[in-house]
């Protein structure tokens, strides 16, 4: 019967060792079951914060999207425009071409226009002259005979250099040997002719005049204003011409002259006589 207890004690005890143990491992099961529950409404808590941010950055991709579609929007019709733009250039510059080559055409026959009517001129002055020396001849005599005043403007000069003047206010132009525009006579015939001229100026310093028979120097008149005020100097000389010869009055460099519509310069000449 001791042998029985005993056993019974000993059986008691395996089951109490064995009802520890299974104890033990329901608790580090359960142990293990929190952590797991733990883990898992971590990994809940995960998997909605990483829906929510996908939510967000899904909300951001749509926006960047539609900003994208619409900067591509804006940049096909940018790029439309660009054509178009330069479409337009493409043919103002052709315009502006054709329009510059017309202008040319224009400023060409513009310039053959002034050349013919400047021709024109020429002629008529010359046939005007021809028909006034014929009339003279017919007359028995050819008349010829000038007088220009300088200028309205006041002071001419000083120049860098030495400058034919233009005495461009006629006051006679018999047979009309002198041009007015050029500041020349050109004798008609051979003959023996008479020029004089009066340069005058009122500031002090020199004054005067060279007479030049084609380019050669003739005659040289100076005078020397030491008073400041209006001064003046004349000459007068005789010259046998031939037909086609030119007279004209030249400035020096450094020097200058005053008229105004009182006549204070004048240019004068006359045929004496032909030969």
């Amino acid at each position: 019967m001791e042998s029985r207890l005993t056993e019974n004690l000993n059986n008691t005890t395996a089951l109490e060792v064995r009802l520890r143990s299974s104890e033990t491992q329901r608790e580090q099961l359960q142990n293990h079951t929190a952590a797991l529950e733990v883990r898992l409404r971590v990994s809940e808590e995960d998997l909605e914060n990483l829906k929510r941010e996908h939510t967000v950055q899904s909300v951001q991709l749509s926006l960047v999207e539609s900003r994208l579609t619409e900067n591509h929007n804006n940049t096909t019709e940018l790029e439309v425009r660009l054509r178009v733009s330069e479409e337009h250039l493409g043919n103002l510059k052709t315009e502006n071409t054709v329009q510059s080559v017309q202008l040319s055409l224009v400023e060409s026959r513009l310039t053959e226009n002034l050349n013919n009517t400047t021709a024109l001129e020429v002629r008529l002055r010359s046939s005007e002259t021809q028909r006034e020396q014929l009339q003279n001849h017919t007359a028995g005599e050819l008349k010829v005979a000038f007088s220009a005043g300088l200028t309205d403007l006041g002071s001419v000069g000083p120049f860098d250099e030495e400058r034919t003047l233009i005495f461009s206010k006629t006051i006679t132009n018999i047979g009309r040997a002198y041009n007015q525009t050029a500041g020349v006579f050109t004798a008609p015939i051979r003959g023996l002719y008479f020029f004089s001229f009066t340069a005058t100026d009122y500031l002090k310093g020199y004054m005067g005049l060279h007479l030049y028979r084609n380019n050669q120097p003739i005659v040289f008149s100076l005078d020397l204003n030491d008073h400041g005020g209006y001064a003046s100097t004349s000459c007068g000389v005789a010259l046998q011409l031939e037909a086609g010869d030119g007279v004209r009055l030249s400035l020096p460099a450094s020097y200058r002259l005053y008229d105004d519509s009182r006549n204070f310069s004048l240019f004068s000449g006359f045929l004496l006589f032909p030969l």
